[in-house]
Parts: structure tokens; sequence; C-alpha cells
């Protein structure tokens, strides 16, 4: 209730119409789901096309090859889905009935498996920070000490099934998120290569996808994971950094903002200017140090 009551004081400031109308009127803004609730997903998708004017990130894609293919109409807004989680499906519905883009970020090894993301499970007195400080030798002997394994079969899946994905992708831009989801940064050459390659490869030959663009999980990238995206010929490379996009911004350091995937209207309406994530990352910075995950 404290939430809902701040952000409606924010909102009725005036301060996310001015970002709205100055700042992101000529920008691009690329935004970030994961897995919310259909119901909600259509709330949110009605408020943010009466402010937006919703695009494809393949539309923002081709203005970037040749602005005489796609002209960028005022405050452009690009909606963005990780991971691939089971329940992105139900949003199907929606998609259709609102003709709306999505673009979808598939760990390749996970989709149409029984295999688990590693990053939403409980693990016993670790914090998801902790395992960012990890080398990912580390990450994976410590997931395997709590009964994790990646390639492991459970009972439930948690991600979408082929046959899930060949209904959507008539509607849905499906595209990379990595095989297993690791913290790129901490991995080897040999497993960065595999992931970022890898992830392309399998996706474009499972599925018959065309696959140009790659969202970095957890939004943590080096300049080897840059260079290695560049190599396996991906358009681009989606961060979780702050702000906003031109046509001249870096393509393989697209910026994105991240959406609750809980958020009430209010919330919704700023952190989808920005604002909510500027005072969230300042006061991170303050307290850890700049922690920016999933689960944050």
């Amino acid at each position: 209730m404290l939430k809902h009551i701040a952000a409606s004081i924010a909102y009725y400031s005036g301060i996310p119409f001015l970002i709205r109308e100055l700042l992101q009127r000529k920008k691009v803004t690329i935004i970030l789901y994961h897995d919310i609730d259909a119901e909600l997903f259509k709330k949110h998708i009605t408020e943010l096309s009466r402010r937006y004017n919703i695009i494809g990130l393949q539309d923002y894609m081709c203005t970037r090859r040749d602005p005489s293919i796609f002209k960028l109409p005022k405050k452009p807004l690009i909606i963005t889905f990780d991971d691939g989680h089971k329940n992105n499906y139900s949003l199907l519905p929606v998609i259709k009935k609102y003709n709306i883009p999505v673009t979808i970020f598939l760990c390749s090894s996970i989709v149409d498996t029984n295999r688990h993301y590693w990053f939403i499970r409980s693990y016993k007195e670790i914090p998801f920070r902790n395992f960012r400080k990890m080398s990912d030798e580390k990450r994976i002997e410590t997931l395997r000490e709590q009964g994790f394994e990646e390639n492991k079969e459970f009972e439930t899946r948690h991600a979408l099934n082929k046959d899930e994905l060949l209904e959507m992708s008539e509607y849905v831009d499906f595209q990379s998120h990595t095989k297993y989801h690791p913290i790129l940064p901490s991995c080897s050459n040999f497993r960065a290569e595999a992931e970022i390659c890898g992830s392309k490869a399998e996706l474009e030959e499972k599925f018959g996808l065309r696959v140009n663009s790659l969202s970095y999980p957890n939004g943590d990238y080096s300049q080897r994971d840059i260079n290695l995206t560049k190599q396996a010929e991906y358009e681009a490379g989606i961060t979780v950094d702050l702000g906003f996009n031109s046509v001249d911004t870096d393509s393989y350091r697209l910026k994105r903002i991240c959406v609750d995937d809980g958020a009430g209207i209010y919330v919704l309406l700023l952190q989808v200017c920005g604002l909510w994530s500027l005072f969230k990352n300042l006061f991170a910075k303050k307290e850890f140090g700049y922690i920016k995950s999933y689960q944050d």
C-alpha cells in the first residue's frame, strides 16, 4: 500500500509526463518483463498504448539499417521478455487481440525441456548476489551441492515447449538469451563462446527461427562477450543498463528498463519512464554496490 501511495504521488507530480514528452519523445525505450500474469499484462498494454507507440525490436533494427525502411514514431516503445517462461504462452491471446509486437529472449537449452532455470530456485543462506561474485565453475559446483544440475530433467518444466514456440512464432519475435543463462563475465572463454554462439545455432536449427539479437543474462556482459556476440553475427546485444536509445546507440549495448511483473499501473508508468529505476539504483549503489538481478 505504501509503495502504491508513493508511486501515485510521484506520478501526479508530473515528472513522468515531462520525461515521456521531453526525453522519450525522440528516443527508443525498451522495457523488460519476465513472467507477468496475462490479465495484468492486458492492463499494462492498455495503459502503455495510451502513452507510447509500441513497435517491434525488428522495426527498430530496420531503422538502424536503413531509416527509409521504417520511420520511428514519436515515443516508440519496445516490449521484451527474458528467459522464455512457460506462462508466457498465456500472453498469446493478449498479443493477438491488441496486435502488439513482442520479443522473447529464449534460453535455448532450457526451452522444450524439463530443465529448470537455476536463478529462480531457493538456495539456503546463499543470496543471489553471491553467485555473481563466483567463477562459473564455482557457481555450478555450488548449485550441484544444493541439488541442482543444468541438464537435470525435473518432473515439471519452467520453459515454453516446442509446440507453444511454433504457435507463438507467428506473432512473437523469438531471440537468444544464451543456452543456460550463466553469468557471462564469470565464464571461461570456451564457455562464453558456447553459450553465445551455441544458443543462436540451437534456436535456428531446432525451431527454424531467425536469430539476430542477444539479451545478456542478468544484464551482465564484458567486452569479450560483446566481441563474441559480434563474432556470432548477432546484430544487437541487449543490456539492462538504464536509459533510452537512439539510432546511434551502440547496438551491442542497447539500454533497457526492467518492469516488475506484478507492478501496479502507477509503478509501471514510473518504471517505464526510468524514474523508478533511477531511485532504486541510487539506493542499490549505496547499500549493495549496485546489484542488478532478476530477483531484485
